[in-house]
């Protein structure tokens, strides 16, 4: 009877003792904070691209390292209290995507714990850096080079329907660095061109109805969409009225040719958040973000709706079809 009770004791012993082991051992998992000026919905796709990058350093969400999530859900002045909480928790790193809002609340919010960020401007611009190839401060990242491929996608847009002269380029003013860059590329181009641009703002659903409005009202035969994670939240919305109205629009990443817009032109957003992921991994690893340079992204494509086009009439060129890098049929 006296082992018996022995043998109960240590079971009962054993069995305490592994959920707490079970619990040291999660304890000591890193913790990456991922902080997100969006919803998840909007990102979900890019977010595999995050975590193939981890992957590819060594790390699984769940097994050795845990990813904590705050997203603002569109709502920028959150991004501040959002990162506070990160930093509090405390994290090992955090990552920023989703726009220049993000990455700024977490500079704000800590001077001492690793950033790993993905914005679509020079992150030396925006003070991000003190210099691409030499960070010199807790954060590094990734240059998306979006809004720098502005001049490239106008022309793009002009060899697709060259009659067109008349074209609106709808910004969002909440976001002022995308719509600094996006203007000053396009303005040059479009003189080039020969195209007569008229910018319209947009920062809420409603306004983008009210562009559109005003698109149709004042007759112009193109839209060209700078590039905002705010407008990616909303791609639906505008490959809706896009093709509703019957204007050929232009955007900055392929969710939208795949959402039903006319055709999009640039970085692989998949393939540069695999890079932040390799990167965060790096500094998971130990690797400081002051000595880390800043990657800038290499992979470019262009998405081409040809379902889109023949909803608008519009026969797309065959050296334009031929340099497309996916033709959505």
């Amino acid at each position: 009877m006296t082992k018996r009770r022995e043998f109960i004791t240590l079971l009962s012993g054993a069995a305490v003792a592994w959920p707490l082991a079970a619990r040291a051992q999660q304890a000591v998992m890193p913790v990456i904070g991922f902080l997100h000026a969006q919803s998840p919905e909007a990102y979900r796709d890019h977010l595999r691209g995050f975590r193939q990058g981890l992957k590819e350093t060594g790390y699984a969400e769940g097994e050795n390292v845990v990813i904590v999530y705050r997203f603002a859900e569109n709502q920028i002045e959150r991004l501040p209290t959002l990162a506070s909480e990160l930093v509090r928790r405390p994290v090992a790193v955090i990552v920023t995507i989703g726009g220049v809002a993000a990455a700024l609340a977490a500079k704000a919010a800590t001077t001492t714990i690793p950033i790993v960020f993905g914005v679509a401007e020079n992150p030396v611009t925006l003070g991000l850096v003190g210099s691409l190839a030499r960070p010199g401060g807790n954060a590094t990242g990734i240059n998306f080079f979006v809004s720098e491929l502005a001049a490239k996608r106008l022309g793009l847009l002009h060899e697709l329907i060259p009659a067109a002269t008349r074209v609106a380029v709808l910004v969002n003013p909440s976001n002022a660095a995308s719509t600094d860059s996006t203007l000053r590329d396009i303005g040059p181009a479009a003189r080039g061109l020969g195209l007569q641009l008229q910018v319209l703002n947009a920062s809420t659903g409603p306004e983008i109805d009210a562009a559109f409005a005003a698109i149709v009202r004042e007759r112009h035969e193109a839209l060209f969409v700078a590039p905002d994670a705010f407008f990616l939240s909303r791609k639906m919305q505008l490959a809706h009225l896009a093709s509703r109205h019957a204007v050929p629009t232009t955007f900055a990443l392929r969710d939208f040719a795949e959402a039903g817009g006319l055709m999009s032109y640039g970085t692989s957003l998949t393939d540069a958040y695999r890079q932040m992921g390799v990167c965060t991994g790096s500094v998971l690893k130990g690797a400081k973000p002051a000595d880390l340079a800043v990657v800038q992204a290499t992979k470019f494509e262009l998405i081409i709706n040809r379902v889109t086009a023949r909803i608008l009439g519009l026969d797309v060129p065959p050296s334009l079809l031929a340099t497309a890098d996916e033709v959505i049929e």
